[in-house]
């Protein structure tokens, strides 16, 4: 029996290697495990990593925000931003606390959290350095260019 099948007509790419989403999850997969491991020393998961610094960018010159602000500028769900708070509290790396709009928290970092950040950002832009080290200079922008292209903020 012939078990080759033509899936010609599913595709318009000869080979994975032509589908920007194919290489894109390829680099994706190989880029979050480098990350993931200078992040597992200090107890971090990516995500946490992400709505760690993501607090931080935003309250770093004294700002209140929501966990709304949050997740819209992470990229995350209100269900998924709720629950890698409350992750980061039991840590002891954020708190919530009550905004004048008693429906909303706003997360703060700790003084503990400000310690982890500080290791945990410089970390992790070597690990970026050393991933992305084969690209040019022009290329680096371009894929920069390209990432803000394609990021959807509504």
């Amino acid at each position: 029996m012939n078990n080759k099948r033509d899936f010609k007509h599913l595709t318009v790419f000869d080979v994975p290697e032509q589908s920007p989403g194919f290489l894109l999850w390829q680099v994706s997969t190989s880029w979050r495990t480098a990350i993931e491991a200078v992040l597992k020393p200090l107890s971090l998961t990516q995500p946490q990593f992400v709505v760690l610094t993501t607090l931080w960018w935003l309250t770093k010159d004294g700002e209140r925000v929501t966990q709304a602000l949050i997740g819209k500028l992470a990229g995350l769900d209100p269900n998924t931003i709720s629950q890698i708070l409350r992750g980061l509290e039991v840590k002891k790396l954020i708190k919530r606390v009550r905004s004048v709009d008693v429906r909303a928290k706003n997360p703060l970092l700790t003084a503990q959290g400000s310690e982890i950040l500080a290791l945990a950002l410089p970390a992790v832009e070597a690990a970026d350095a050393q991933f992305f080290k084969s690209l040019t200079v022009q290329e680096a922008k371009d894929m920069l260019n390209i990432f803000q292209k394609l990021t959807i903020r509504s």
